[in-house]
């Protein structure tokens, strides 16, 4: 026979459980090094491409910034795509500068930064264009000259004889190591922001970490090349960790005008080609001038 003063014949509640105790917050500690552990690793596979295609050289180095400029170019279109630019223009331009740079001179690149006027006047006149061409041409030529010079500055410092290679490897690493330098201070120390209206998370204390560190790995990958003084060394890092911040807050600036976060999905979370290579395109024209002028 069933309890007739069981709890449950009543309608009793149960009794409540024991409270739980509260979840630990994770250290933040933690999840940053873990947000700079997966940037290094994703960086692992594309930092040996590039050495690759340097190492190679020749048209198979061309051939890849003319598949590099396609990439970047889908990218800033989308970020411009209610200023309806000319794309057609973009991409027929960009690839010829490349292919001027690998195949000519100075002077036949000039000669197709000038004949993109007509290019983009031909493409501009249709009546899709037509309204607003003044904001489609200016917004196209910008494209053109932001991913198109800086690749051909990166085919005219691989084509250079002899230690054409080696510079641009050093460029490359001056800036990565910039750029993550500044990353890693910028997380454990940074407490001024240096441009929060552009870039929130720039700091004065990254951007010294990052030129320091960027300066010094320039410097000692010249410790290997006899035919790079240690003073021109220190020079040319100082002036590659110095205007990679100028490529990323350039970037930047263009995205928040335009209200976007990351270029692009290529890279997953870490962004576009263009959110990668922003440093790049600044670093590796200083980078071939100074080439010239220290070693040539």
């Amino acid at each position: 026979m069933q309890d007739l003063f069981d709890d449950d014949l009543f309608g009793e509640p149960a009794p409540k459980p024991p409270p739980r105790e509260p979840r630990k917050r994770r250290r933040r500690g933690g999840a940053r090094s873990g947000e700079t552990a997966k940037r290094i690793l994703f960086a692992i596979p594309w930092g040996i491409f590039a050495i690759a295609i340097i190492v190679a050289g020749d048209l198979v180095f061309t051939v890849a910034m003319i598949g590099i400029g396609p990439l970047c170019l889908r990218e800033y279109l989308s970020l411009t795509g209610e200023m309806r630019p000319i794309q057609r223009a973009a991409y027929i331009a960009v690839p010829a500068l490349v292919l001027a740079a690998h195949f000519g001179t100075a002077f036949n690149v000039l000669l197709i930064l000038a004949a993109s006027f007509p290019v983009l006047f031909a493409f501009g006149v249709d009546r899709h264009h037509r309204d607003g061409i003044t904001m489609s041409m200016g917004v196209t030529l910008l494209g053109i000259v932001w991913i198109g010079i800086p690749l051909v500055h990166a085919v005219l410092l691989r084509d250079l004889p002899d230690h054409g290679a080696a510079l641009l490897v050093d460029v490359l690493v001056g800036t990565f190591a910039a750029d993550t330098g500044a990353y890693a201070t910028g997380r454990m120390f940074g407490s001024h922001k240096i441009a929060p209206t552009l870039s929130p998370n720039k700091t004065l204390e990254g951007l010294l970490g990052g030129f320091v560190i960027g300066t010094m790995a320039f410097w000692f990958a010249g410790l290997y090349q006899d035919w790079l003084s240690g003073v021109d060394a220190l020079i040319m890092g100082a002036a590659v960790a110095a205007i990679a911040p100028v490529g990323d807050l350039f970037e930047s600036m263009l995205k928040r005008d335009l209200g976007k976060k990351d270029t692009g999905t290529l890279f997953g979370p870490h962004g576009g080609i263009l959110d990668r290579l922003d440093a790049v395109f600044f670093t590796v024209v200083v980078g071939y001038y100074l080439s010239i002028q220290f070693v040539y």
